[in-house]
């Protein structure tokens, strides 16, 4: 059996990345990303109680080169080796309700780090763009 050297296909949230590299503000691709599901890392520290927890989620806060925070999701494993490879738990959150709860201080949140693709924002651009009840 033959298998195809590339069996990698674009999630609903990579396409939507894509078309948002083109046009920011096109809403249908913020509408789909927002309604997409999202890895995000769980921090080494966590327990394995917090990590488990359905109604909680430790965000894995990292510094970018500036000294600037930076939350760091991915949408696919793939991509998330690409950038964290020592990465060995993670939560998969809607990336809608994640923004809707984004803490007030100023934390970017960085979609797909590593990728053509990746979508960086800040923490109003979150709340703003991505938000969903």
């Amino acid at each position: 059996m033959e298998t195809p050297a590339n069996n990698h296909r674009p999630t609903p949230a990579q396409r939507a990345l894509d078309v948002l590299v083109e046009n920011a503000e096109d809403t249908a691709a913020l509408d789909a990303l927002a309604d997409s599901e999202v890895l995000v890392p769980v921090p080494e520290d966590t327990s394995e109680e917090d990590a488990t927890d359905p109604g909680t989620v430790t965000l894995p806060v990292l510094e970018q080169p500036d000294g600037e925070p930076v939350v760091p999701v991915f949408t696919s494993e793939l991509e998330m080796a690409g950038l964290l490879p020592f990465v060995s738990r993670y939560r998969l959150v809607p990336l809608g309700a994640l923004a809707a709860h984004w803490p007030a201080d100023d934390l970017s949140l960085t979609i797909d780090g590593s990728s053509a693709h990746r979508l960086t924002l800040t923490s109003e651009g979150v709340r703003t763009l991505l938000a969903r009840p």
